[in-house]
């Protein structure tokens, strides 16, 4: 119970400056980018108290601040995160690309204020982190900043990490980690499994693998899997784009979701690196063919990717012949609309092993017929429920199907062999129910809202381009 009000105050007394933050024009995203700096200093600071060798260069130190007002504080926390930020090691990535955003000196005085009047790192890992997560949650719902991209429901990321199961002594890699909560979610589920300090201390340092190719998420995910006590004195989070990652490191257990959409305009062509790689705009695609290529033999894949990747033909399709030739894709989950905080997104769980060619997959559906909104109705982990029980997780070979001829719209089918070869896609669909919108009018009003938002976004990038032409 201690926990649970030490939590929520913490989380209140956050939410509250931020509060005070978007009054002044301070986004979400960056108070919580530099939230996480401020701690950081101040953990270092604790640490040392407790007797512990301070990672932080001379200069640098909580002390060296946390009396500044004015603009001599300003001045002076700009100087330590531009040297912080060329420093190697876990300190290099926590503070990596670091500037102020706050420039304010009465907001930024504010941070520090609630920052010290905690003591972080004697905290437990679990509730430190759980507060930290929940601040993260909280910024993925801001629809303004665009930062729900670098969050994936935990619900889901939850039931994935149950029937992949990744074991005490494998390793976890994912290349696109945004925050890190497949990561965070992997090592949950894995420290569970043996109370051996050599395994546990493999499974800290050197178990878990991340990449992201946004310096803000870098930062983040650093923090997040740092307050959970992982990766101490090495982050195992680096800052790289994962698609022209040219290394010969292989995992045991890949689980993401990689960003949707076209490769942004001005990017290495992928193919240009990765020749091996079939050519394609398309990211999802891409990372596709990545996460196939980094997977060792006998290896798991859990990969959230849009329905494009099931049914699209060129590049795509030749890509899918491929998983399907040389991986065993044995079961796709597929999932509705309203549960990440892009509109719309139809998108899929697919799970396969490296190493034998597909022959059944087992589909799930979870789409047909179901409504969540992140607004009223998200979707919880017992969702999911079914699901996982129904995968069978390392003994698929006793699955049994709800689907029948007396039971058409049971959601978990088997397609044979012969079925999937003689499909023209991957995209399933069996269950004959109406669909409605369930959506209540403020959320209808809301989806028009950020629709409108991204109108206006595109016209004023079309004025400015036009404005540079002359016609």
């Amino acid at each position: 119970m201690l926990n649970q009000k030490s939590e929520a105050a913490l989380i209140g007394k956050v939410k509250n400056i931020a509060n005070v933050m978007a009054s002044a024009g301070v986004g979400f995203t960056d108070y919580i980018t530099q939230l996480t700096y401020i701690l950081f200093l101040k953990m270092d600071e604790e640490k040392e108290e407790a007797g512990l060798d301070s990672t932080i260069p001379a200069g640098c130190k909580w002390q060296d601040i946390v009396n500044l007002s004015g603009t001599d504080l300003v001045e002076k926390y700009e100087e330590i995160l531009s040297t912080l930020s060329k420093e190697e090691g876990l300190i290099g990535t926590i503070f990596t690309n670091a500037t102020n955003k706050i420039s304010r000196h009465v907001m930024l005085q504010e941070v520090f204020k609630m920052v010290d009047s905690e003591n972080w790192y004697m905290m437990e890992g679990d509730l430190k982190g759980a507060i930290y997560e929940r601040i993260l949650e909280e910024n993925g719902q801001d629809r303004k900043s665009g930062a729900g991209q670098y969050f994936t429901p935990r619900a889901l990321i939850q039931a994935i990490v149950e029937v992949v199961d990744p074991k005490i002594n494998e390793t976890v890699a994912d290349p696109c980690c945004g925050t890190g909560g497949f990561l965070l979610a992997a090592y949950a589920h894995m420290k569970k499994q043996s109370k051996e300090l050599e395994k546990l201390k493999f499974l800290k340092n050197n178990a878990l693998s991340g990449a992201d190719v946004t310096p803000l998420v870098v930062t983040l995910a650093s923090m997040n899997l740092y307050l959970h006590d992982i990766g101490v004195n090495k982050s195992p989070i680096v800052l790289q784009d994962s698609l022209l990652d040219t290394s010969d490191r292989l995992y045991q257990v890949i689980m993401t979701n990689p960003p949707f959409g076209t490769r942004p305009q001005g990017s290495v062509e992928v193919n240009s690196i990765r020749t091996e790689f079939i050519r394609t705009s398309d990211n999802q695609v891409n990372f596709l063919q990545h996460i196939m290529s980094i997977v060792k033999t006998g290896g798991r894949v859990g990969v959230v990717l849009p329905d494009s990747v099931l049914t699209d033909q060129g590049a795509t399709a030749k890509v899918r012949e491929k998983l399907l030739k040389d991986y065993n894709l044995h079961t796709i989950l597929r999932l509705p609309t309203g549960i990440f905080y892009a509109n719309g997104v139809k998108t899929n769980v697919l799970f396969f092993d490296k190493g034998e060619p597909t022959k059944d997959i087992w589909v799930y559906d979870y789409r047909t017929g179901i409504k969540h909104t992140m607004a009223t109705k998200k979707m919880t982990r017992a969702h999911l429920d079914e699901f996982v029980e129904c995968y069978c997780s390392g003994h698929i070979e006793d699955r049994k199907a709800t689907y029948s001829e007396d039971n058409p719209n049971g959601r978990w089918r088997c397609f044979s062999e012969e079925e999937v070869k003689q499909a023209d896609t991957l995209d399933f669909k069996w269950i004959d129910l109406e669909e409605k919108d369930q959506r209540t009018v403020q959320e209808v009003l809301a989806d028009m809202e950020t629709e409108a938002q991204g109108i206006i976004t595109a016209v004023s990038k079309l004025k400015k381009l036009l404005g540079s032409v002359e016609i």
